[in-house]
């Protein structure tokens, strides 16, 4: 009998669902873009110092919106604005350089020796800044004389690939570069996205300040592909403009060679850590990689599949089945992988000589039901048996008949089955059979 108490229970059961994650991203770059608001936020720069810390190779590009509007405030100055454009004029560029400047201070000195009584005790980060983004003047557009407000023209991959074979985190500053030593106001979101791209980082995050994206019921948007992004940027007309730049930047980083992106809502607490060390996340992810898809099993996920239906086994839900047999009939079934975790299989087991199948094993993890996923598995199990030329399906149920009457199965007697498997009818296990005509 187990005398842990239900909080440790819980901490154990976190800690081993997030152990997949602690090696998969250890030795890998992410690069990280927040803005200026969050360098007040304690939580947020202790998580990043326990990414440090598990070994992950971590860009950072900090904002400073808020503190370059103080400084703005403070010297009685204005930024002026064309075509939603800062123009940044001799006396914002002050303001803007010493805003930045005392950012990127704050965020060294909060990243240095680890403080007593924090998560970031006894730490000990290197911190790598510099001149590493080169960037030229917007120049004239439309009459508009943007001044020292620039766009980037190439980022140093070289030196940050450097710095981060020597352990250390780099920072970016949102300020640009030239040659000719003048400098220039951009835009971080956008020096991230260019840094992702050159350093073909295998994770882009952004934390944002919104909510988070929603969809038109108002539920979160958990995962994109880049081009169902671009649809959104294209139909959601009413998407605000920070939301519309963040998709933006995720989909241009993901066609150009970055793994995946993150949109992190900075306000959810250790909302950096759930969406990094757990499947299911609490941002929205934008990749071209099969995050969740259905696929035919292979002799691999022989161990995923006795995991998922072990409970079901045990309840008695299930027909045990041995490692040995699943290894032999492995090529009957599909499965649902979610991020490397099988969560729905099924197998097909069919009988030409009677032109019927038998639809077994049907099983949807605990915490994925109710979302469609046996639909999808029924359907490719239908499509599938069609393909070989069978008219009928069944199956043999103890505790689920009314999910496959409601999707067309109707009860049969036990004589009408195949002889094959009527020989192997348990009896007293005393399972209903249903019927469904393809």
């Amino acid at each position: 009998m187990s005398n842990n108490k239900p909080d440790e229970c819980t901490f154990t059961q976190a800690f081993r669902h997030a152990a997949p994650y602690i090696h998969s991203h250890r030795g890998r770059t992410f690069v990280i873009g927040f803005g200026g608001e969050a360098v007040a936020d304690a939580g947020l720069i202790h998580d990043l110092a326990l990414l440090y810390s598990l070994g992950i190779r971590l860009v950072l590009v900090h904002g400073a919106r808020p503190q370059i509007e103080a400084h703005l405030k403070a010297s009685r100055t204005e930024f002026r604005y064309a075509h939603g454009l800062r123009i940044t004029d001799d006396q914002a560029l002050v303001a803007v350089k010493q805003a930045v400047g005392s950012v990127r201070v704050e965020i060294e000195a909060r990243l240095s020796m680890g403080v007593a009584n924090t998560p970031m005790s006894g730490a000990r980060i290197r911190v790598t800044s510099g001149n590493h983004v080169t960037a030229r003047p917007l120049g004239v557009r439309d009459g508009v004389d943007y001044q020292h407000t620039g766009e980037i023209r190439r980022i140093d991959g070289a030196a940050i690939r450097q710095a981060l074979d020597d352990q250390h985190l780099v920072l970016l500053s949102p300020l640009g570069y030239s040659p000719t030593g003048e400098v220039f106001n951009l835009h971080a979101e956008e020096v991230a996205t260019a840094a992702a791209i050159e350093l073909q980082a295998d994770k882009l995050i952004l934390i944002t300040e919104d909510k988070g994206l929603r969809d038109s019921r108002r539920q979160p948007v958990r995962q994109l592909t880049p081009a169902g992004a671009g649809r959104l940027l294209e139909t959601r007309r009413r998407l605000d403009e920070d939301m519309r730049r963040h998709l933006d930047s995720a989909v241009q980083a993901c066609r150009r060679g970055v793994r995946r992106a993150h949109l992190v809502p900075r306000r959810i607490e250790g909302g950096l850590l759930q969406e990094l060390f757990t499947r299911d996340g609490v941002g929205t992810l934008i990749t071209a990689e099969t995050y969740e898809g259905l696929r035919p099993a292979s002799i691999n996920d022989v161990g995923g599949i006795l995991e998922l239906i072990a409970p079901l086994e045990a309840e008695g839900v299930m027909v045990r089945r041995s490692r040995e047999r699943l290894e032999m009939e492995i090529e009957r079934f599909i499965v649902v992988e979610r991020d490397g975790m099988i969560i729905a299989c099924a197998a097909l087991y069919p009988y030409p000589d009677e032109a019927m199948g038998e639809l077994a094993c049907l099983a949807v993890h605990p915490d994925y039901r109710r979302e469609g996923r046996g639909d999808q598995l029924l359907e490719s199990i239908e499509h599938q048996a069609k393909g070989l030329g069978l008219i009928t399906l069944f199956v043999l149920t103890t505790r689920t008949a009314h999910w496959f009457q409601e999707r067309g199965f109707l009860q049969g007697e036990v004589a009408k089955l195949p002889m094959k498997r009527r020989d192997l009818y348990n009896f007293q296990r005393n399972s209903k059979v249903f019927f469904k005509a393809l």
